[in-house]
């Protein structure tokens, strides 16, 4: 999962970072740090996968493979 995922994701689902951080259990510092670098997010698996485990609940599917991107699949989380 990359920066660009993460923050399209969040744009879908209308979140700021702060209810990414909330949603997911992640600290908004850490949040904050991943989004600014582009590319592949630098951290450890457990903390990429509680952020995707929050997005993904809330209703967004994201796309890896050939092609890279994110979808909204329900309306579950919006604010």
């Amino acid at each position: 999962m990359t920066s660009e995922m993460v923050r399209a994701a969040r744009m879908l689902l209308r979140w700021e970072q702060k209810d990414l951080a909330e949603a997911s259990g992640v600290a908004l510092s850490t949040i904050k740090r991943l989004e600014t670098k582009p590319g592949p997010l630098g951290a450890h698996g457990s903390t990429i996968q509680v952020m995707r485990l929050a997005m993904e609940k809330a209703g967004v599917t994201f796309i890896e493979g050939d092609t890279c991107g994110v979808q909204i699949t329900a309306a579950r989380g919006w604010r």
